[in-house]
């Protein structure tokens, strides 16, 4: 004879089995990893291509010949500014984090003086304009000191997307330009091209 209440007793325990089981299985997994580790996940523009591609054409820059010629006739070493960098791509690119990181190679090289940007500049002059009114005259900075920029670094990020089926080509090309103010030459042009075979089953532009 079948009895219900052992039934019952082991309907429940299966059931709360089989809830356990699901929530495990949609439990969150975090794994920490290394700043500078490589990890591609969906094939779009990351903080890894940011670091490289800023990394090799800081690098290149400074090596070209402008640099010399300058701190040759001036003695004294180029203050630089970057300018705008426009993202031309199909895909939202954090130019923020793209800039910051070629500022930070640019002020890490010590080949040349780095100046602050439009923004920062801004927020600058606002604090000089309170110093007048609140500071002391022995702390308080003057109006009209600030370095001028003798170049300013410009450029663009464009892709090209080639997709067939579930396999698709990423092909991201940065180009990047080095202007003196002085008389608006172009005295540095670069390039950086990145291309990624991505194989997935559903393809997202």
């Amino acid at each position: 004879m079948i009895n219900l209440a052992n039934m019952r007793s082991f309907g429940v325990a299966c059931a709360a089995l089989f809830l356990t089981g699901l929530l495990s299985a949609c439990a969150t997994s975090v794994d920490r990893m290394g700043v500078d580790e490589v990890k591609d996940l969906s094939g779009a523009w990351n903080d890894t291509d940011s670091r490289l591609v800023s990394e090799e054409m800081i690098q290149d820059v400074l090596s070209r010949a402008w640099l010399q010629d300058y701190t040759g006739a001036r003695k004294k070493q180029p203050n630089v500014i970057v300018g705008e960098i426009r993202n031309l791509s199909h895909e939202h690119i954090n130019l923020n984090t793209f800039v910051a990181d070629m500022e930070r190679a640019l002020i890490n090289s010590g080949k040349v003086h780095f100046v602050a940007s439009r923004v920062e500049r801004d927020d600058i002059r606002q604090e000089r304009k309170d110093q007048d009114t609140h500071a002391s005259e022995a702390t308080r900075k003057a109006m009209g000191q600030e370095l001028g920029a003798d170049f300013m670094l410009k450029g663009a990020i464009n892709t090209i997307i080639d997709a067939s089926g579930s396999t698709q080509v990423r092909y991201y090309q940065v180009d990047l330009n080095l202007i003196s103010l002085a008389d608006n030459r172009i005295v540095w042009l670069g390039q950086k091209k990145i291309k990624k075979l991505v194989k997935r089953s559903k393809l997202r532009s």
